[in-house]
């Protein structure tokens, strides 16, 4: 059986349960139980109703949510190695660096760190940099 299914069910999914409509209607019910409290004489019964309700449906928001996160990622990075390869002057090591083990993540972190230490120097010192915003030379800002 092909998972096709499910990730259009987890993208429907994903989106209804992302409305302002659907939280609505979530409150809406916890109010409903909540005032039905004296009905029920705020019984076991009546508590494990939302206990269990509530634990059900975190449980299976959890794989929705996780599905639709994989395809989300899957598909920036796609786009992020496009923007690499299709760059002058970009590393092309740099594509699909997703799959890399943790030591060789570490050994890329630690060059951009050194490299991005060493540009915060040379601001400070009246160099200058691109796409930096929020940086400029002088010192103490925030």
């Amino acid at each position: 059986m092909s998972g096709n299914w499910f990730s259009k069910f987890s993208s429907y999914l994903s989106t209804m349960t992302g409305r302002p409509v659907t939280f609505v209607a979530a409150a809406v019910l916890v109010l409903l139980w909540a005032v039905t409290g004296p009905v029920f004489h705020y019984s076991d019964t009546w508590q494990l109703v939302i206990n269990t309700s509530t634990t059900i449906v975190t449980f299976l928001m959890v794989f929705l949510i996780q599905n639709t996160q994989n395809r989300d990622t899957a598909a920036m990075q796609i786009k992020l190695d496009e923007l690499i390869r299709a760059m002058a002057g970009a590393h092309n090591a740099l594509l699909d660096l997703e799959e890399l083990e943790e030591k060789d993540l570490s050994r890329f972190r630690k060059h951009y760190e050194k490299l991005a230490d060493e540009a915060r120097k040379a601001l400070r010192a009246g160099g200058s940099d691109t796409d930096s915003p929020f940086v400029d030379n002088r010192e103490g800002n925030d």
